[in-house]
């Protein structure tokens, strides 16, 4: 009798069998475009499938009639899907040499016929591609075998998309991947400001991950999703185009403008006052206006006008610019925004000042696809004064912490992903939230922890000239101080700079005496 192997191979998750399906596009078509392909063709696959199963209802409530009206399946939220544009058409064509024109044509047929996806779909772009048929048709018999529907209580779909857009962002590595924050990232900001009602905005939403997790956390504490109202911006087409997909396929309702347009110099929203705002904004941006360019723009009003080099504080200013009385916005930025001279220091302090600036978040090092940089997670509060909230039906009396910060270390958090990177469990982030809500709360009896957590009033952060870097606050008692490259990088700049304008000085008074006593040297 055989016996049986010590051990079994793993069995892979339809996730990992679409991937190694797509992967098959490489030879041909970079990443950056065959993610497109691919979550196109997953898109189509889920609304037909909508569409069939509203079609079958129709059929068995006896009203054949209306199985080719369109408001039949538009009032249940069903995109309507004229013949051709129905994945059973595209299976059965898809070893036909011009497949890739039968998707293009069913794309864009299912994009004139349903108005909530103008500007969501590729345009010609499958034909454009020029791709290998029995690949492209490899491709399809993979998606055709994933049932949508098989789970109404699982978001299969949700599930690709996440997959692959945090795989397609690995995959294309270090300065590209910009269209995906990791997960877990986006799940810690939405604990830490707990958007469960009025409006939600992301200035730069990429694909529109914020806006998912957002509203899998009003789901998962119970609340109600019709009580939040999603705005955004996106600058690249295929990113704007990517982040509808996203959302539709959620039945997500959003208003991203309409068209992808740079945030700064087409504001789509430009009346816009958010009760939440959620963003991770491009890192250390440069040539992001003209030198004349929005020099008096109302987003600054009250600040210095933000330098030209870097949008940093470009974007923090147009984020409170947008937020209401008592919004919050949580955003990621690099750590250089924690410390910079000139015109950043100025507008940083009148932020202190104001009483904005809530707490400050280091994060972990490798946590984004882009960069292996450790990170800034910032909350800026409208009001931190003693209030009494209610949310979720459960009441949180705020304590007034109007010229407080808190500042916390994580980069110890988090647990290995992906072999090389680093991502917050489920209890990281609980734990970490929970420590910002008993800093905010009333009688929670919190206290600050060496090594992890400080809170730092506007006095102390003036004496630090008004340096937001949490490691000048809060206590290393076991271990010397993690050291901020950056910043004593930037102070060694400042020596360096001072040193080299003495000896120049030094130089012109020698040469000066020199002359004085008739001999020309050069030195």
């Amino acid at each position: 009798m055989a016996t049986r192997t010590a051990a079994k191979k793993k069995e892979k998750s339809f996730e990992e069998t679409l991937w190694d399906a797509a992967n098959k596009l490489r030879g041909s078509v970079e990443s950056s475009e065959y993610k497109h392909i691919v979550l196109s063709l997953i898109f189509l696959k889920f609304i037909s499938d909508t569409f069939e199963k509203q079609r079958q209802k129709l059929i068995d409530a006896g009203l054949e009639k209306h199985i080719d009206m369109v408001p039949a399946y538009t009032k249940d939220n069903v995109f309507y899907l004229p013949p051709e544009s129905r994945w059973s058409f595209v299976q059965q064509n898809a070893k036909q040499e011009d497949i890739a024109l039968k998707i293009d044509t069913a794309l864009s047929t299912i994009e004139k016929t349903n108005k909530a996806l103008q500007g969501a779909l590729p345009d010609n772009y499958f034909s454009r591609l020029g791709l290998d048929v029995s690949k492209l048709s490899a491709l399809i018999d993979v998606i055709n075998n994933i049932d949508t529907l098989a789970n109404p209580h699982e978001d299969v779909v949700g599930r690709v998309y996440e997959y692959f857009l945090s795989k397609f962002a690995i995959a294309e590595g270090k300065g590209k991947g910009e269209f995906y924050t990791p997960k877990s990232i986006v799940n810690l900001i939405a604990e830490l400001i707990e958007p469960y009602k009025g409006k939600i905005y992301d200035p730069c939403c990429g694909s529109g991950g914020m806006f998912v997790q957002s509203l899998k956390f009003i789901e998962n504490h119970k609340g109600n999703t019709k009580d939040i109202s999603v705005y955004g911006q996106e600058y690249t087409s295929a990113t704007y185009k990517l982040a509808k997909m996203n959302l539709a396929i959620r039945g997500i309702s959003a208003n991203l403008g309409a068209a992808a347009k740079d945030t700064f110099a087409n504001d789509q929203h430009e009346t816009l006052k958010a009760d939440f705002i959620m963003a991770n904004p491009p890192f250390n941006q440069k040539d992001w206006r003209a030198s004349d360019e929005l020099t008096d723009d109302h987003r600054w009003d009250g600040y210095e006008t933000p330098q030209t080099g870097n949008a940093n504080y470009g974007w923090i200013l147009h984020m409170v610019s947008k937020l209401s009385e008592n919004g919050i916005a949580g955003f990621i930025l690099s750590n250089g925004a924690l410390s910079g001279d000139g015109t950043e220091k100025e507008i940083r302090k009148k932020l202190i000042e104001n009483n904005l600036v809530e707490a400050i978040y280091i994060l972990p090092q490798n946590m984004f696809y882009s960069t292996n940089i450790s990170v800034t997670l910032w909350i800026i509060n409208k009001n931190k004064k003693k209030r009494v909230v209610e949310n979720f039906g459960q009441t949180r009396s705020y304590r007034d912490r109007e010229s407080e910060v808190l500042f916390m270390d994580l980069r110890e958090v988090g647990v290995p992903f992906e072999k090389k990177f680093i991502q917050f469990s489920e209890q990281n982030i609980q734990d970490v939230a929970a420590t910002l809500h008993d800093w905010q709360t009333e009688d929670s009896g919190y206290t600050d922890k060496p090594e992890y957590s400080y809170t730092a009033t506007k006095e102390e952060i003036k004496a630090k000239d008004y340096s937001l870097v949490p490691s000048k606050y809060i206590e290393f008692v076991n271990k010397d101080e993690q050291i901020d490259f950056r910043e004593k990088m930037t102070s060694i700049q400042k020596d360096m700079s001072e040193l080299l304008k003495a000896e120049q000085k030094s130089k012109d008074e020698l040469l000066s005496v020199f002359k004085e006593l008739g001999y020309d040297i050069e030195l």
